[in-house]
């Protein structure tokens, strides 16, 4: 609420002259007139003598105002300066003299949001509408920061599932479903999305009176079970196609490695660990909603005379109906809060089991890849050891090679011998070699 400024005091001067004065006295107030008003007008911003002198006869009051330039524009709309003799008026700009009211200061620049949603109503009726911020704050009576929690804009910031109760709402916030309950109607955000398509056909059924008998719980409450029917059932229907998968790969590892079985396993790991963390967060939040009971009973109270007392948290009707009827809902909700909380930890524990068994057969599949590393490493160390005891042999017949005599060569059996020396030699040094690496449990 804005808050306007107090009005400036000011000094008020008559100008009109009492009946029959005296010269003497006549001109000592008009001198005195004059040497106030000369040092109002340089101190106080006040007009000066002519100004007022051509002024229409009659009692006209002046007003000086005390105040700074600055404080100038924060007069109120009620307060104007003296007229001049050129017709100009000196006017503060206001509602009634052509300005701008105070609240369009705050729009200049700025761009409102307008929300393209689908509303449904209580009878089943759907329809698309647009529909700014200032609207919806003024038809839901939220406040801006409630907004927040379900703007599509702020997905970033508010992917947490969360469920807030208001006086007249209720904002529901479950990822990709976002939505206002409304006692007679609800507003969905981001309709055209896979979540907001499976709440309409959940929400539908339930609003129909032929297939479901008339409505149970009121519309509000309605909304809430079908937004978490439609959310839960989604996270099931994930697990349901994700655990065959799992488990056929659990029996083909470790024993086919390929790049494609492990290219699945990559993938069906990241679609548990995504299933498990929104799951997680929405056990968390119907956790943390069962454990406050204000929050309960202020679902219960939407839309009756009820209020509940802060130091005792009791609920006060004015009508005694009103109040047995609403502490029949609190269990009611309890215990469908406490079912839906027992579906969710379900499908989050069988999505963390099939996360952990994935995560084992990831762990088997590393130590398999080491061992088969190790065994190559083996087989390539025992060839540079062959290949070592080879370049040896290689290095005595490179010396023969050289064209020096050496009267090695006129004896037939030295060529023989010599052969016989290098290939002895360098089975030799192989089994030393190895058995070598064997004793430092190299090999």
């Amino acid at each position: 609420m804005a808050l306007n400024p107090p009005a400036p005091q000011s000094l008020r001067f008559s100008l009109r002259s009492t009946p029959q004065p005296s010269s003497a006295s006549a001109a000592s107030r008009r001198l005195l007139l004059f040497s106030d008003l000369a040092a109002c007008s340089r101190l106080l911003r006040c007009p000066s003598w002519l100004q007022l002198r051509r002024r229409k006869a009659g009692p006209s009051p002046a007003k000086c105002v005390s105040g700074s330039a600055e404080e100038g524009g924060r007069w109120s709309d009620s307060e104007t300066l003296v007229s001049d003799g050129d017709g100009s008026d000196g006017r503060v700009p206001g509602e009634d003299g052509g300005g701008r009211p105070s609240s369009d200061y705050f729009s200049i620049g700025i761009r409102e949001p307008v929300y393209e949603v689908v509303e449904v109503k209580s009878n089943g009726m759907i329809s698309t509408r647009k529909i700014n911020r200032r609207q919806l704050l003024k038809s839901s009576g939220l406040r801006p920061r409630d907004i927040r929690s379900v703007d599509p804009s702020l997905w970033l910031i508010n992917s947490m599932p969360s469920l807030l109760v208001r006086e007249h709402a209720i904002l529901l916030n479950l990822g990709s479903l976002r939505a206002i309950a409304m006692p007679e109607r609800v507003l969905l955000f981001n309709y055209d999305s896979r979540g907001g398509k499976a709440f309409i056909e959940s929400l539908l059924p339930r609003l129909n009176p032929d297939m479901n008998g008339g409505h149970c719980m009121p519309f509000e409450l309605e909304v809430v079970e079908a937004a978490l029917i439609s959310r839960i059932q989604r996270y099931e229907q994930r697990l349901m196609n994700l655990e065959p998968r799992v488990i056929s790969l659990l029996e083909v590892l470790p024993n086919r490695l390929t790049a494609d079985i492990l290219e699945e396993l990559r993938l069906s790991k990241q679609a548990l660990v995504e299933l498990g963390s929104r799951a997680g967060a929405l056990k968390q939040m119907l956790l943390d909603l069962l454990e406050d009971p204000h929050e309960i009973r202020r679902i219960c109270i939407m839309g009756r005379n009820c209020i509940i007392t802060k130091g005792s948290d009791n609920l006060e009707c004015s009508v005694p109906l009103e109040k047995q009827i609403a502490e029949e809902e609190e269990e009611e909700i309890e215990m469908l809060l406490e079912n839906y909380l027992q579906r969710c930890e379900s499908c989050h524990g069988q999505a963390e089991r099939l996360l952990d068994s994935a995560k084992e057969m990831e762990d088997s599949i590393a130590v398999n890849l080491s061992s088969r590393r190790l065994e190559v490493s083996r087989v390539e160390l025992l060839l540079q050891v062959g290949a070592f005891c080879v370049a040896v042999g290689a290095l005595v017949a490179g010396i023969f090679g050289m064209n020096l005599k050496s009267y090695l060569e006129e004896h037939v059996f030295a060529f023989w011998l010599t052969t016989g020396g290098i290939i002895f030699g360098a089975v030799v040094a192989f089994f030393l070699m190895y058995a070598y690496l064997k004793a430092r449990k190299i090999l």
